[in-house]
């Protein structure tokens, strides 16, 4: 049994290392399934389970932990930036700039309470105190990625044996900051009086509007020289504008033509096009007929499908500028990017590997296809390369000094920050530079999960020794309580204004909370009261840019505070 005894207590053995791994992050991942009213920790149940590991003393060498926890963070935040980074430069388009501005006001908020709960609650003599409060605050408002920004931070300020173990104040706030979150949002609902089903009732009537181009269908003669003898394609391509042919007569036979279809003089055509569209096109194919021939009413069954954008020619493209449902005859109903449902609206930027659900006639749904590409297979090879160049670039890009007067150290990026703002470019510019940015859902998320457990196992096992003495004996009760109030102040003040100032839907305001606080339980919860997606795109607008304040701006607190 000697071996055995010697595996769980040699502490510097690769086996025992690797051992210890596995445990703490197996059973968090198992714990953090449990639900309680419906509400789970997730993956973050690892961090307690590391607590409770380096508690018994069941550790590592610190070097190593130290290793394995910048590791895991690198490649958290960078798949992060991948994930974010097509649409991060969009978010700021018309519509989306009043949601990331009260996020902004949401994020800042959060800070000047944690700063006033610090300066009431606590002894600022006491050097550690300000860096407990920058873990409490990033547990209250369940962010990992600025923990673990704050976190590599502090390592530029204190010597490894003087270092606070912030990740104990977040995990006393994590889980009232879970619940509070969800809390508060509801108690917006009754501060602005707001009735749901008035609010299900306003969103059907704005999409009943359509904001796209009316559909118009026409027959027409082909009477124009120069178009005999040109396929659909080169015809499409010399007006520049959507138009679909649905139908075509040629020689007593009616057919439905595709790209390669060559017209004639004489043929008759049905055409479908926008309002707007219609006396252009008329003009250039041939004047319109009456036709008795007209089949287009035989009723073709109603299909959804998924579609992968694949062609690069629609990388960028606007959903609304396609006229899908004008012109092509189907809907959009629901796009996914990167594991995330994004709402199907008219502004959405079609990036390569977007998912797309496509409802409509089968004949219109293939030729959508078509267009979109939606070939699998150059989409299964993954793309490790760019992932390592884009984290080499992001070190070197975060490891810069930047001399700012009044702080104690120059300002660096550094590995939290630095692979996120690369992998943000990348992810959005990186086709510039010959690089394929694309990596499907599951590698991203396979990943990023690895990541994430990694460096949260590190942490909680590094913080475990004194655990229990800084709750038990310690400020614990006082994380807990000024955490809830960091969660739900800012949320109360900024989900008001947005509501009575900005007239926004209320579901749309859940949203915006959700990705404010990059909290997926909040937006799980909003969906599941609305049957819309207008949850979604609040997350989905402010998700980017508060996943980078948050980032970012746990470094600047620690640089320029804890140092002092």
């Amino acid at each position: 049994m000697d071996w055995l005894i010697n595996l769980f207590t040699t502490t510097d053995s690769i086996a025992h290392i690797a051992l210890l791994y596995a445990i703490v992050i197996s059973v968090g991942v198992l714990l953090g399934k449990v639900k309680v009213g419906g509400i789970s920790l997730g993956v973050t149940f690892v961090l307690f389970a590391g607590i409770l590991a380096g508690h018994i003393g069941f550790t590592a060498p610190i070097n190593i932990l130290g290793f394995i926890q910048d590791f895991g963070l690198i490649l958290f935040v960078f798949c992060i930036g991948l994930q974010v980074g097509p649409g991060f430069f969009e978010s700021f388009r018309k519509g989306g700039v009043t949601l990331n501005l009260l996020t902004t006001a949401i994020i800042l908020l959060n800070i000047a309470v944690m700063f006033i709960c610090y300066w009431v609650f606590f002894d600022t003599s006491n050097v550690n105190n300000l860096p407990m409060m920058v873990g409490t605050l990033y547990g209250a408002v369940t962010n990992t990625p600025g923990l673990g920004a704050a976190n590599e931070a502090l390592t530029s300020i204190f010597t490894p044996s003087r270092m606070p173990q912030i990740a104990s104040g977040y995990a006393c706030a994590y889980p009232l900051g879970v619940l509070g979150i969800i809390g508060a949002t509801i108690a917006i609902r009754y501060i602005t009086r707001v009735k749901l089903e008035k609010e299900e009732q306003n969103l059907a009537e704005q999409e009943d509007e359509n904001p796209h181009a009316k559909p118009h269908q026409m027959h027409l003669k082909v009477s124009n020289a120069y178009i005999a003898g040109r396929t659909l394609l080169e015809i499409s391509q010399f007006l520049n504008r959507d138009v679909i042919c649905s139908r075509l007569l040629h020689d007593g036979e009616v057919t439905i033509p595709n790209r390669d279809t060559i017209f004639s003089l004489g043929d008759e055509v049905l055409i479908v096009c926008t309002e707007a569209d219609a006396e252009a096109i008329k003009a250039f194919i041939g004047p319109e007929i009456d036709t008795p021939w007209h089949t287009e009413a035989e009723i073709q069954p109603l299909i959804s499908r998924r579609i992968v954008v694949t062609n690069p020619a629609m990388n960028g493209k606007t959903l609304g500028k396609m006229h899908f449902s004008s012109v092509y005859g189907v809907n959009v109903t629901r796009i996914t990017r990167q594991g995330m449902d994004l709402f199907a609206g008219r502004n959405h930027h079609f990036q390569i590997g977007d998912r797309i659900m496509v409802v409509g006639p089968e004949d219109n749904v293939n030729r959508v296809a078509d267009i979109m590409g939606n070939s699998i297979k150059r989409l299964d090879a993954p793309n490790i390369g760019t992932i390592f160049i884009g984290i080499i670039i992001g070190i070197l890009f975060g490891s810069i000094p930047l001399a700012i007067p009044g702080m104690p150290v120059p300002l660096k990026l550094g590995i939290a920050g630095g692979p996120l703002i690369i992998a943000i470019f990348i992810g959005r510019f990186g086709y510039h530079f010959k690089l394929v940015t694309y990596t499907t859902t599951s590698a991203n998320m396979m990943l990023r999960e690895i990541g994430l457990v990694l460096f949260l196992a590190s942490v909680g096992i590094k913080a475990g020794a004194g655990f229990w003495e800084t709750v038990v004996q310690g400020d614990g009760l006082k994380y807990v309580y000024t955490g809830f109030l960091i969660t739900i102040v800012p949320i109360l003040i900024v989900g008001t204004i947005a509501r009575l100032r900005y007239k926004f839907n209320y579901f749309t305001i859940m949203g915006m909370i959700a990705g404010s606080y990059t909290d997926p339980p909040a937006l799980a919860y909003a969906n599941s009261v609305c049957s819309r997606e207008a949850p979604s795109v609040g997350y989905s607008t402010v998700y980017p840019l508060s996943m980078f304040l948050r980032i970012f701006t746990a470094q600047l607190i620690v640089l320029f505070c804890c140092g002092a």
